[in-house]
């Protein structure tokens, strides 16, 4: 098993009081690796002694080359093809003003998308903005040939979860939903999945857009997420940034230009540390060869370990959602409990820090964390 809370050692510095904290919520907020502290001093120091000159190291040089490791990371043919922005919410509004006008947005998703995009589409539909067709996510495993079957009746986005935020399982295989999806504007959401499981984009790179960022396994904190943007796709959004024609500032203009690549999507002046910071958790990933498959494989390995030893808990097994035999899952485990707002209360009340979605109580787990961390929450569990 790896062992590399040494390297999370500032966010897992011990409290000034009470019992030690228990952080078992990555999915939600993960804990950065010490590297990602100098990288963003980098950044302060970068602009101190640049000003202006600052742009010119972030967009020429850092932007790409955290562009090709993450290309690398998803198996993507060209790293021109990302854009980044401080959050998925910003792209989600630029991809949906890009939609044919005149008429309400036709749009295939299903009912467990994140906030950013759930809440955004469902007010555009009070206002008949939109008109949404939602596939149930559960069962999962039902829930892309039902996407791809309501496909055929015509849509102009389809947008889904490669992970569900609500539940942890996991689709696997989105070629037939990309053959399905005729002309609509395909997206995939993959904001639980990046560096917490492999993903593998080579055989829907040019026909789907794929969202995920810094925030969540990704390790580098709030501020940096990422757009991989089919070429010949969605190239002029309504909703446009400065930047997206950043490459022609310095000439004169006619019209509104665009960038050719992923930059079309690319938004206004943004905090750049996020940049610093993603890549050197990407970077100190790589140093301790924690790939996306070995931090898969350790963090299943201590949801088993969990599951086995919840007796006398008072968590059972056959609440979760997504049982730990079932290996189409992501690195959270989802239990459904009538009285999850007090899970959480007490559990919280003892240092252990997990999350919760309604009556849906979520623990994550993470390359921090090892089998005595594990051990030691159950025994905490246990006393309370």
């Amino acid at each position: 098993m790896l062992d590399l809370a040494a390297h999370f050692s500032a966010f897992l510095k011990p409290g000034p009081n009470g019992p030690p904290r228990l952080h078992f919520a990555a999915h939600s907020h993960h804990p950065w690796p010490d590297a990602t502290r100098a990288a963003h001093m980098q950044a302060w120091d970068n602009a101190a002694r640049l000003i202006d000159g600052k742009w010119e190291p972030i967009l020429a040089h850092k932007w790409q080359e955290l562009a090709k490791v993450i290309a690398g990371l998803l198996r993507l043919p060209d790293p021109s093809s990302l854009c980044f922005a401080p959050n998925t919410h910003e792209f989600a509004t630029r991809i949906l003003s890009a939609m044919p006008i005149g008429r309400p947005v036709r749009v295939l998703t299903t009912d467990a998308e994140f906030h950013s995009f759930s809440r955004q589409i469902a007010r555009l539909e009070e206002e008949g903005l939109a008109q949404v067709t939602r596939i149930a996510a559960e069962p999962a495993r039902d829930c892309l040939p039902k996407l791809a079957e309501a496909a055929a009746r015509g849509f102009d986005l389809i947008w889904v979860s490669e992970v569900f935020f609500s539940s942890g399982a996991a689709l696997e295989g989105f070629e037939d939903l990309a053959r399905a999806a005729g002309e609509a504007a395909l997206v995939i959401d993959g904001y639980h999945a990046f560096m917490a499981r492999p993903v593998d984009l080579s055989a829907v790179a040019g026909r789907a857009f794929y969202l995920a960022g810094g925030y969540k396994y990704a390790m580098g904190g709030e501020g940096c997420c990422f757009l991989h943007c089919p070429p010949g796709w969605l190239p002029r959004p309504r909703d446009t940034g400065w930047y997206a024609a950043f490459g022609a500032l310095g000439a004169a203009q006619s019209g509104v230009p665009y960038a050719e690549d992923g930059r079309r999507f690319m938004g206004a002046t943004f905090d750049p540390s996020g940049l610093y910071r993603l890549h050197a958790a990407l970077n100190w990933a790589a140093s301790v060869k924690a790939s996306p498959a070995v931090i898969h494989a350790h963090a299943h390995a201590l949801q088993a370990r969990f599951v086995a030893g919840l007796d006398g808990t008072g968590l059972a097994p056959a609440r979760l959602v997504v049982p730990v035999t079932d290996p189409a899952r992501g690195n959270f485990l989802t239990f459904a409990l009538p009285d999850a707002e007090a899970w959480q209360a007490r559990l919280e009340a003892a240092n252990i820090i997990t999350d919760r979605r309604g009556d849906r109580l979520r623990f994550g787990f993470g390359i921090y964390q090892r089998e005595a961390d594990v051990d030691a929450l159950l025994q905490r569990m246990r006393g309370l």
